[in-house]
């Protein structure tokens, strides 16, 4: 990629812009986080004409905010939601299968003391059943540990009052990944997929949702984009769209914190009980940093102006220094933090850990069709449901075409698509090396195919055609400039932001969280997608203001929205 010439990725968006206006689509699609994602790629391989558009980056709102986790939810047990758990623990296994370079087994160590609200015998059990639920088709089986192997199991662990630990076994996923390559995969097979596109505003004829009227927020163009069916895929702001005097969401706020492996020395994503509540959260073992989380309080504000405060990040300390017992951690130690909302179906007098994960289909008397509630494990099949709705709608429209079984749960996402069997990569890893022209080693060769499994390839060939490319981002981790790069080419970047925080997590993982190399990171797009003076200058306006919401808890103010 280089100056002076328009690249493809903008003559693409372009097109697309053209087709939102030229085109009546079976379905429209408002939100482009996970499950609005898999909304377009259920539809689209179904045979639907699909176009989806997100006010902001792809996964942006919620979907990369989560715990980046793919598992059952151990805790629904106690809440009898064996539905839940049962379709959760299902997708897990399908999402193993589409993406296993993004979805890979965890251990997760749930310890046991004297004073834990669950004793042994309680864990065990709950274990056994929740390896059932799965059809004993876990990553792996649990065991059981007592306190004397918990030295070399979880050292850093304390250990007065510890009668042992059960260990079991979920899924880590990269959340904005997974959102990305659904959406590239909808994108394949015809869905147009536009981002930084916002919905102003619902168009009806006859009393029926028809549209919706679009604005482009990069140009300010707008136009009518009119559909067969409106999906509602929007999360936290489902109210918003719905133009409803009744909400439907009662959304809670969850906040992460992220430490240096070093400080926070795990070797299993370890089960904590808060000393204050007794809430469950977890602690997460992430190359050389860990991050726990999550809080889970309701949250009443603007959905675009979350953010962790002082009083989540003391929340979260806190159970860190009653539960290790390495040199306690401060406010020092925390490297960064991420906030998101949880879109959460609302139920009276309920309190925000109670409240079911449970997602619903709602059709309104217009005729617009709302996902809401959910989880990021369960995305495909809230996806598949949304879309038999629609389809139903259109069916009453009349004129409906024979469709296509969506066969989501058995093709592949891109990145997986020739994936070595039984998750040797060692094969693949070579070809990277080679492909780059043995300028990536080995250990950038593995953390490139667990990024973008098959398709790492792609990215090393532009270090060897541009050795320039080579070199890191930053003093602060190993990405490299060839993964800008790829993200701009390849997937859909349209601001800094979209790469730093989502396509990397350079705004998470490094100390300086990108500001030593958003200037640089800025000039390059500028060139690449030519940008003038004044685009480059307000995209790194944009990248510091973001990263200084994210670190505005040092200022020791209120929780917003709580």
């Amino acid at each position: 990629m280089s100056g002076g010439t328009q690249p493809a990725p903008a003559e693409a968006r372009e097109a697309g812009w053209r087709a939102l206006g030229e085109t009546a689509f079976d379905l429209l699609v408002i939100g482009g986080g996970i499950t609005g994602s898999g909304v377009a790629r259920d539809a689209a391989r179904r045979g639907l004409s699909v176009a989806l558009v997100e006010r902001g980056d792809l996964a942006s709102g919620t979907s990369s905010r989560s715990s980046r986790l793919v598992h059952g939810g151990l805790r629904y047990l106690e809440q009898f939601a064996f539905g839940l758990v049962f379709e959760a623990v299902s997708e897990r296994r399908v999402l193993q299968e589409i993406a296993p370079h993004l979805v890979r087994p965890l251990g997760f160590l749930f310890p046991i003391y004297r004073d834990s609200r669950r004793g042994r015998l309680t864990v065990e059990l709950g274990m056994w059943l929740y390896e059932a639920l799965s059809l004993f088709r876990s990553p792996r089986r649990h065991r059981s540990y007592n306190a004397s192997q918990l030295e070399e199991i979880e050292p850093a662990l304390r250990r007065d009052e510890l009668t042992g630990a059960t260990l079991y076994w979920d899924c880590a996923t990269d959340d904005a990944r997974l959102t990305l390559e659904t959406a590239l995969d909808a994108a394949e097979v015809g869905a147009r997929i536009l981002t930084y596109v916002e919905a102003l505003g619902l168009e009806r004829e006859g009393g029926r949702v028809v549209g919706a009227r679009v604005r482009d927020r990069l140009t300010g163009r707008e136009r009518t984009v009119r559909a067969g069916v409106v999906v509602n895929a929007t999360g936290p702001w489902t109210d918003r769209v719905r133009e409803s005097d009744t909400p439907l969401l009662r959304p809670t706020k969850g906040v992460h914190i992220v430490v240096e492996h070093e400080r926070l020395p795990l070797h299993y994503a370890d089960v904590l009980q808060h000393p204050e509540d007794g809430r469950v959260m977890f602690a997460i073992p992430w190359g050389e940093r860990s991050y726990v989380g999550t809080t889970d309080t309701f949250y009443d504000g603007d959905p675009d102006e979350v953010a962790a405060c002082a009083e989540d990040v003391r929340y979260l300390l806190a159970a860190l220094r009653h539960h290790y017992r390495c040199e306690p951690l401060g406010e020092a130690d925390v490297i960064s933090t991420w906030a998101g909302l949880r879109p959460l179906i609302r139920e009276e007098g309920a309190d925000p850990s109670s409240v079911s994960r449970e997602h619903r289909v709602v059709v309104d008397p217009d005729g617009l069709v709302t996902i809401a509630g959910g989880k990021l494990t369960t995305y495909r099949r809230m996806a598949a449901e949304t879309v038999d709705a629609a389809v139903g709608m259109l069916r009453l429209l009349g004129g409906m075409r024979r469709l296509e079984p969506a066969r989501t749960d058995e093709i592949p996402l891109p990145g997986a698509r020739g994936w070595p069997e039984g998750d040797d990569t060692a094969q693949l890893e070579a070809r990277v090396r080679a492909a780059s022209g043995e300028q990536i080693d080995e250990r950038d060769a593995a953390r490139l195919v667990r990024t973008y499994g098959v398709r790492a390839e792609q990215v090393a060939e532009r270090v060897r055609r541009d050795p320039a490319l080579a070199r890191p981002l930053s003093p602060c981790g190993p990405e490299r400039w060839a993964e800008f790069a790829w993200a701009v080419e390849a997937e859909r970047a349209q601001r800094v932001m979209d790469v730093l925080r989502r396509r990397l997590t350079v705004a998470l993982t490094h100390r300086e969280q990108g500001l030593d190399c958003c200037e640089e990171a800025a000039r390059r797009m500028g060139e690449w997608l030519g940008w003038d003076r004044a685009r480059v200058r307000e995209e790194i306006e944009l990248y510091e203001a973001e990263i200084a919401r994210s670190r505005a808890w040092r200022g020791g103010g209120p929780c917003e929205g709580a």
